[in-house]
């Protein structure tokens, strides 16, 4: 089970409260701030998640930004839409769960890849994330090769996807497919897949943009859950 770290020394605002959030009206929410296990945890419990500014110095207050959608991109594990080609791409893959998960993060963060926004700071921040047991990754190989995966955030019944790579065709969304494989349980249709926000990629996935109230609505429920069975 994970290991539950000291709280964080800051507030993040209560985005369910209409009081707290008529002054966010955009996706944007928050500067500053850091990085250490209990901050992470205590933004992605109020529907927040954290970005580097690409630029900014280490430990400057614009180091870091807090976003929470007003569309928020998620997965009903329902609606995943498996094709033949990507059925086919899933029996010619193996699926490792945390085995180089580090690895994985430093192939997401790579600076060649459009928008990189995954910093040294952050890669070692979910490390420590991983380190306690919250942060996952799902990895995809071929004959011995890492060649995708994705990783994030499991809390209750809630995965927070930060980002996912491939180096082969198809390997990536063949780990969302076993990731949502292994969310499948008595609880599936109230654990929730986020994605931050919607692409036309992920949205050829069956990915969908609610509402930011939906999704805290869901996000309410899907906290009380029990992990599932692979990261208990």
């Amino acid at each position: 089970m994970p290991v539950e770290p000291p709280r964080s020394a800051w507030l993040f605002p209560d985005l369910s409260d209409p009081q707290e959030h008529d002054d966010l009206p955009d996706d944007l929410v928050g500067k500053g701030a850091d990085l250490r296990p209990g901050t992470l945890l205590a933004a992605y419990r109020r529907g927040i998640f954290p970005m580097a500014e690409i630029g900014a110095r280490a430990g400057s207050p614009d180091a870091l930004s807090w976003w929470s959608p007003q569309r928020r991109g998620v997965l009903r594990l329902r609606d995943l839409r498996v094709t033949r080609s990507l059925a086919k791409s899933c029996r010619a893959m193996e699926v490792r769960v945390d085995t180089v998960f580090e690895e994985v993060v430093e192939a997401c963060a790579d600076p060649a890849r459009d928008g990189g926004w995954i910093s040294p700071e952050v890669q070692g921040a979910y490390a420590d994330l991983h380190g306690l047991g919250w942060a996952h990754s799902v990895e995809t190989w071929r004959d011995g090769v890492l060649v995708g995966g994705l990783y994030g955030v499991a809390v209750g019944g809630l995965f927070a996807g930060e980002s996912m790579f491939h180096h082969t065709r198809d390997a990536s969304k063949v780990a969302l497919v076993a990731l949502v494989d292994m969310l499948r349980d008595e609880h599936a249709d109230q654990r929730l897949v986020d994605v931050q926000w919607t692409t036309p990629h992920l949205a050829s996935l069956g990915v969908m943009a609610v509402p930011r109230p939906e999704y805290l609505r869901r996000l309410r429920q899907a906290l009380t859950l029990p992990l599932p069975e692979p990261w208990r």
